[in-house]
């Protein structure tokens, strides 16, 4: 990965937001693990640059993979759940699920500043590593089945990138799934507005327009394509800022910001 100083940055941005919908809209998504880490915020620059519409984005996508992790671990008990890029995730707390196994990968500096804040467990084994690089599998049983997870992960990228990365993951898992977030072209814009906004250089490069067609691309099946906000909008409803409400219609209208899942072979 490229300029891992930005990329760890980037990873308070969706902790910032675990924080603040965790407090101001519980009943919608809540992350006690998220808060103990709100201490280690070194200012208020991210939630002072953040609307209403980009904190609750940003944790609608958890909301939304975590669902897709239950489900696939209700399928697969024995699953391997793969966070790539894991940052400061704390699905694995969220999610308390004791039957799978987890693995957290993220670049060394990445994994020893979250090994000294959340540590690991039995099922929940770090792995300092370049999530593109698939030596790290050697770690896993291949022939479990394996979900793996890129969430705020591809767009830094160039697609080439990310059609390797699916390649070598067909060769090397003989079952595995993914699920991935991805904006349309136009929604880079906006992406990249916010996170300049926020003190970050590294912008986003990744798109997709057509989720069939870039599953046809990589040769996987598109199991499923979900909008951000179907749930945070009924959840939710009037007790959001109008602009808010009105941005999540758009944006799901649009296929602006979409999570793919993807049966690999």
């Amino acid at each position: 990965m490229s300029n891992p100083r930005a990329i760890s940055d980037t990873s308070l941005i969706p902790l910032v937001a675990r924080i603040h919908c965790s407090k101001n809209f519980p009943e919608y998504f809540f992350d006690p693990k998220a808060l103990s880490l709100e201490g280690h915020i070194p200012d208020d620059t991210i939630l002072g640059n953040s609307s209403e519409y980009s904190l609750l984005a940003s944790v609608a996508r958890y909301r939304n993979m975590d669902s897709m992790v239950r489900s696939f671990v209700a399928r697969y008990p024995q699953a391997n759940v793969v966070y790539l890029g894991c940052g400061l995730e704390t699905a694995y707390f969220r999610l308390n699920e004791p039957r799978a196994t987890f693995y957290e990968l993220d670049l060394p500096e990445i994994m020893a500043k979250r090994a000294e804040l959340l540590g690991g467990a039995q099922n929940d084994i770090l792995i300092p590593a370049d999530a593109f690089d698939l030596d790290w599998a050697k770690r896993l049983d291949p022939q479990t089945p394996t979900l793996l997870v890129a969430s705020g992960l591809f767009q830094y990228f160039a697609e080439p990138k990310i059609t390797r990365f699916i390649a070598d993951a067909k060769q090397t898992f003989p079952n595995v799934e993914l699920i991935f977030d991805a904006t349309n072209q136009k929604g880079l814009k906006y992406v990249n507005r916010y996170l300049k906004k926020t003190g970050n250089d590294l912008l986003i490069h990744f798109y997709i327009d057509d989720a069939l067609e870039f599953s046809k691309k990589v040769n996987s099946h598109l199991l499923e394509e979900r909008p951000f906000f179907t749930e945070a909008r009924k959840t939710l409803a009037k007790k959001l800022k109008l602009y808010t409400r009105i941005a999540m219609r758009v944006v799901d209208a649009k296929k602006r910001a979409i999570i793919l899942r993807l049966k690999l072979n």
